[in-house]
């Protein structure tokens, strides 16, 4: 068998190392691309890991995350999108431990002489094709509960805001770390609570303070009885809208922000950035929330106008709009299933 040259060896081992270094450099390529992007990404949110094996870690969960992102983006068109947030590097288990904190299923549910029994705006029937409370000064600016679970007390908090504007004509930022500290007869403050619970609290309280007097802290604290005691406004009882039912949900809304509570359990939940939310989600109701209008899109496509307390850098500047009228008596994510508002 005749021997190949000593110089086409050579030319092909080096035809071959280069062929390798340059399949090497097209696997890297991305992974440094998505290196470069996190670095930026965490110095952007402030983040910083404790060591380089946590700062691995948070890679491939940011990776994976933006990965899922950009195909749900890329799929078929969809009437929302999603975005790479400050929750980009949390596991969809890490996010919602630390930000939803809605509790029905742990908390014991009470009867309370506060709490009416009938639906005093069920004879509302001119509704109009739309409302925004946040355009008649009944909203104030969308907060962050960080990574305390009491989302309840934000909710209620934002169903006071908003009963209280309409009955005084003015808009008050209320304390939601008041709620954390103080309402703790039912409530767990950085582990769950529920609505119906504050705004009793509220009511036995005789009024919640301004966010200003009791700023929040986003962790457990000790009440400050002085500051309890100031009070800035006051409801008089809360009411249940009636379970599973959208229209009654919207009689409630065209008279005022009303809490609700909702499953946002899923990813599409943690990365959602605009458009009406028509995402898969169920009805284990884990997070509360505040249902501050509803309206429709040029294609007709109904929502609900839904206040968060994840900051304005989530969502549509701290909001979503879930869809409405879905077929289904529970609303989207369980909507309508467990809604109520203060009364004053």
């Amino acid at each position: 068998m005749a021997s190949i040259p000593s110089s086409k060896l050579l030319i092909a081992a080096i035809l071959l190392l280069a062929l390798s270094a340059s399949l090497a450099a097209a696997r890297t390529a991305p992974d440094a691309s998505m290196i470069e992007r996190h670095e930026k990404w965490m110095v952007e949110n402030g983040r910083v890991y404790k060591d380089d094996a946590e700062k691995a870690m948070r890679f491939n969960i940011f990776k994976e995350n933006v990965d899922y992102i950009e195909s749900f983006n890329e799929a078929a068109a969809r009437p929302y999108k999603l975005a790479v947030n400050k929750f980009a590097d949390l596991r969809n288990d890490e996010f919602q431990a630390s930000r939803n904190g809605y509790r029905m299923g742990s908390l014991p549910n009470k009867s309370s002489s506060s709490k009416v029994s009938s639906f005093r705006y069920e004879n509302v029937s001119a509704a109009p094709a739309s409302i925004d409370w946040r355009k008649k000064g009944a909203v104030t600016a969308v907060k962050d509960q960080g990574q305390c679970g009491c989302c309840w007390a934000f909710s209620a908090v934002a169903a006071t805001e908003g009963i209280n504007q309409l009955t005084t004509g003015k808009l008050v930022s209320l304390s939601e770390q008041q709620l954390v500290d103080c309402d703790t007869t039912q409530d767990q403050g950085c582990n769950g609570g529920l609505m119906d619970d504050a705004f009793q609290y509220i009511i036995s309280n005789k009024g919640l303070t301004t966010e200003s007097n009791y700023p929040y802290q986003g962790v457990d604290g000790t009440c400050n009885s002085k500051k309890e005691s100031s009070d800035a406004a006051k409801i008089t009882g809360y009411e249940d809208v009636p379970a599973n039912s959208e229209s009654a949900l919207l009689k409630a809304v065209v008279s005022q922000p009303v809490s609700v509570a909702i499953d946002a359990s899923g990813s599409d939940f943690q990365f959602y950035s605009s458009g009406v939310f028509t995402g898969e989600c169920g009805t284990e109701l884990d997070h509360g929330v505040t249902a501050v209008g509803y309206g429709a899109t040029s294609d007709g496509t109904k929502y609900w106008l839904v206040k968060n307390s994840w900051g304005a850098s989530w969502g549509d500047e701290g909001y979503i709009m879930m869809q409405r009228d879905v077929g289904a008596a529970e609303g989207l994510c369980g909507i309508a299933m467990a809604a109520s508002y203060p009364t004053a």
